[in-house]
């Protein structure tokens, strides 16, 4: 099979990238019936995470991170794709909820999370979905008011990945609800200790079933003002947009890691399988399926890595960010549906990779903005004839 060796993938990454897969297997792979009975992934796990450095790899070294790019992430990303196992939520805990902190928060809010994070001790979630607002960021309804030193936090969030076995929540919340998206801020909501919040259900997902991924409810919740996010009210929306695209370009590494385990499973299964007196690979049908399925996969690496690149230079617009999100979660899902059928009846069993990477795979085509909203950002590029570059910090460039 083609190998492509991106120009990105230094010796070091490539160690990184080498020893998430390793951690991915042993720890998350080996125990996933454990994880699917309890909907979430064991602390431990997270624990271990952080002493092997797999957690926060592009924050600065001074506040407990890895201090590397947001290609060492990436690469980590990348490795959880191709273990066929999304369980642990990785994503939001070590590639989104500390950028915030890191790119926005205060020294002290820095020093207080980011080395706890790091280590997996404490655990981080991002509760921006609401029941009845979806992509639709800017009509939140959470409402914090001002109460002298503290705001009191009113409303509920679902689809939160972590949700459960969160200790911090970056939240966002209307402080001005006349205001549109520039009511919109973020708080960073310390849950250990929190009269007011609850954890509702644990959400029943079609795939993913070892995710933690919940309702959450906020009844008169006390948080010091000192914990919003960026020093000033109504600057949530703005840093929720330009922390977006590198949300999406991690979905993206996670859908190229698992389309090249999923060719590769189907390539050793069919392989092996016999039918008829050959192998089903043999098959003119099952070797043309596979040639494409293999194309898919290898141009979408290509692509992804034109962006990875472009990131770390800092000229990844929003509209390409979009692009890598919409196209390859989509050929994800087309790659793994082709190879379930070359698996016949065996790759609808759950005791196959191949049939819990098709379960998996639905949803990525869903959060981080639906696809159908990344045609709309694509869309309106084609007539505004400018694409603006996506905010990038230094410890993603």
């Amino acid at each position: 099979m083609i190998t492509h060796t991106p120009s990105w993938h230094d010796d070091e990454i490539a160690a990184v990238s080498e020893l998430a897969a390793d951690f991915f297997r042993r720890e998350v792979v080996a125990h996933a019936e454990r994880w699917d009975a309890q909907r979430h992934v064991g602390r431990e796990v997270w624990r271990k995470a952080g002493e092997l450095g797999l957690l926060l790899c592009s924050i600065p070294e001074e506040f407990g991170g890895g201090g590397g790019t947001i290609a060492h992430d990436l690469a980590v990303f990348e490795a959880q794709g191709y273990s066929g196992d999304f369980a642990l939520g990785l994503s939001i805990h070590s590639g989104i909820v500390p950028h915030y902190i890191n790119e926005y928060g205060s020294t002290d809010q820095k020093r207080t999370w980011l080395p706890a994070m790091a280590a997996g001790e404490v655990v981080g979630a991002l509760g921006m979905t609401e029941p009845g607002t979806g992509s639709d960021l800017k009509n939140i309804t959470t409402r914090a008011v001002r109460d002298g030193d503290h705001y009191v936090i009113n409303g509920s969030k679902t689809f939160i990945t972590n949700g459960s076995c969160a200790d911090l929540i970056v939240l966002a919340v209307k402080t001005d609800p006349k205001a549109g998206a520039k009511g919109v801020s973020l708080i960073l909501v310390d849950v250990r200790d929190c009269p007011g919040f609850a954890v509702g259900r644990v959400l029943d997902k079609v795939g993913q079933h070892g995710a933690d991924t919940s309702e959450l409810s906020f009844t008169d919740v006390r948080v010091p003002v000192d914990n919003l996010l960026g020093g000033q009210e109504g600057r949530g929306f703005g840093q929720m947009m330009a922390q977006l695209g590198q949300e999406r370009l991690i979905i993206a590494a996670q859908s190229v890691g698992a389309m090249r385990r999923a060719v590769e499973e189907t390539v050793r299964y069919t392989t092996e399988r016999r039918a008829f007196g050959q192998s089903v690979f043999e098959f003119q049908n099952t070797a043309f399926e596979l040639a494409e399925c293999h194309t898919m996969a290898h141009t979408g690496r290509v692509f992804f890595d034109h962006c990875v690149e472009q990131h770390l230079r800092g000229e990844l617009d929003a509209t390409t960010a979009a692009m890598a999100k919409y196209w390859l979660t989509d050929r994800h899902c087309e790659v793994v549906d082709r190879c379930v059928q070359l698996h016949g009846g065996y790759g609808y069993m759950r005791e196959y990779l191949i049939g819990r990477m098709y379960e998996d795979a639905r949803v990525q085509r869903i959060y981080g903005g639906t696809n159908e909203i990344m045609k709309s950002i694509i869309a309106r590029s084609m007539t505004e004839g400018t694409r603006g570059t996506l905010h990038s910090t230094p410890t993603s460039a």
